[in-house]
């Protein structure tokens, strides 16, 4: 751990203004050994990847993350982050029981299928899955714990659970969280209770009811408390999920300690003296840390070449790029309600899913006549492939794969009213097999060279809001190496 406790940090650079760098910043700012923040963002905005468009009727779509999850420690963080920045007004809580939680349905074989979600459920054979699943679940017990230190997800799951569950539903899943082919992503890294409960447990049925190992202490608020009472699945912001990344931008303009810099690239970092020298388009800027919360590419096109171990490991954390397709239909056109479907690799490469943001969001539909809206994921681990290079794709060429998607998935033949593409490239970091020792190798060389210089963000310790956040809390916590 590198510790600075002795002294004040006079200036601390944050590389990067996307959800990341900000509540990174956020964290710095709130702790008394800090003096001064510069935040350096790259485009005209921050957020990142959260980000709202907030139409002049009063609809709201979402074109990165939506729903935010309140489970477990990083949830609990984020939620006490909501509560701190004064936003637990405008939290729009779906719970357990919410028809968007319980229906969740998978398309296979040119129909959609409800996921199981009831016990009685498990107990007999349900498309499209060929046997009851808790069969699955109950022979998963008398399976012999693998002695390899990674595994793809799609091994991990044929191993305990059965090929027809990886090929179908935590291929579908993969393609839903990460964009990503189960078949490269690591199941140490992508979903660490998993392994864990192997690990510790012998078995993952044994690690869901016993724990699977410690997990970080966070007290909850009483936002967080009322998650856990009111039984919330996941919660949005009335006016979407970049209400976040606003609020912290103003939050950190108001607290005298931060500077923050749109369209501020960095084109070089290299060491000084007291730290760095940060190369800027206009300027220099000089600081005694760097927090990067850059795509791992990106920071090892910045650092200096004495650091070239360290390149080499950062430009092996590949990403994948995403194309987001925001629909708005005219009336109430869903055959089926609940919160959206993902499609396996087998039925359609390129379509990941849609969700039916209408379903779980109502309030974000604009409030005069009936509306429906849908989102739909396509490309990710399969961009170039399907569609080409990302460079070259056309929104129009977009749209219409999307509108045929949902007419020939959910059997709606009229035209939307109105469409939105964003095209997110790199948007989401792939963790392939041996993850975790790479980013072992590169905090190492880290500590060994003493460079003041903490990794966080997206390409390191999960990819989600609530890992991402939490992830700045957690370099915060070890460069000052105190509570936050």
């Amino acid at each position: 751990m590198i510790c600075f406790c002795s002294q004040p940090m006079r200036t601390i650079a944050v590389l990067g203004g996307g959800i990341g760098g900000l509540a990174t910043s956020y964290y710095l700012c709130r702790n008394p050994q800090v003096t001064k923040v510069i935040v350096l963002e790259s485009s005209s905005r921050f957020g990142g990847w959260l980000w709202s468009t907030r139409r002049s009727d009063g609809a709201v779509f979402e074109h990165g993350p939506r729903g935010i999850r309140p489970a477990g420690a990083v949830g609990r963080n984020t939620l006490n982050m909501v509560e701190e920045l004064g936003l637990e007004g405008e939290v729009l809580p779906v719970t357990y029981s919410h028809i968007a939680s319980k229906n969740r349905y998978l398309y296979v074989n040119g129909q959609l299928h409800k996921m199981p979600s009831r016990i009685s459920e498990l107990l007999r054979t349900v498309p499209p899955f060929s046997r009851p699943l808790l069969l699955s679940v109950a022979s998963e017990l008398l399976v012999t714990k693998s002695k390899e230190d990674d595994e793809s997800i799609h091994s991990f799951v044929s191993r305990r659970l059965g090929k027809e569950l990886a090929d179908i539903a935590v291929d579908s899943l993969c393609r839903g969280v990460f964009a990503g082919d189960c078949r490269k992503l690591s199941v140490r890294s992508c979903f660490p209770p998993f392994y864990d409960a192997e690990q510790r447990r012998g078995s993952l049925i044994l690690g869901m009811l016993l724990g699977s190992g410690p997990t970080p202490v966070i007290s909850p608020g009483s936002l967080a408390q009322r998650s856990i009472k009111e039984s919330w699945a996941q919660w949005s912001l009335r006016r979407g999920v970049e209400s976040l990344p606003e609020s912290l931008a103003e939050y950190l303009q108001q607290s005298g300690k931060v500077q923050l810099h749109r369209e501020a690239a960095v084109k070089q970092i290299h060491p000084s003296a007291s730290g760095w020298k940060v190369h800027l388009e206009d300027g220099v800027v000089s600081a005694d840390h760097i927090i990067s919360a850059l795509p791992a590419k990106a920071l090892s096109s910045v650092l200096p070449s004495s650091c070239q171990p360290l390149i080499q490991q950062l430009q092996d954390v590949s990403s994948v790029t995403v194309a987001v397709i925001n629909l708005e239909y005219e009336g109430s056109i869903l055959p089926v309600m609940g919160f959206g479907h993902l499609v396996p690799s087998s039925e359609d490469r390129g379509l990941l899913g849609v969700v039916y943001d209408s379903i779980p969001f109502p309030q974000h539909n604009r409030p005069d006549g009936q509306t429906t809206r849908l989102t739909v994921m396509m490309g990710g681990a399969w961009f170039q492939e399907v569609f080409g290079p990302p460079e070259a794709v056309t929104e129009e060429h977009l749209i219409a794969r999307a509108t045929e998607a949902v007419q020939c998935h959910l059997g709606v033949t009229t035209a939307p009213i109105w469409s939105r593409v964003a095209l997110q490239r790199d948007c989401i970091p792939q963790y392939y097999l041996g993850h975790f020792s790479k980013v072992e190798s590169m905090r190492h060389f880290i500590r060994e060279n003493n460079l003041p210089l903490s990794l966080t963000g997206s390409s390191y310790d999960g990819v989600s809001v609530n890992d991402v956040i939490f992830s700045g809390r957690t370099a915060v916590q070890e460069l000052l190496g105190t509570g936050v």
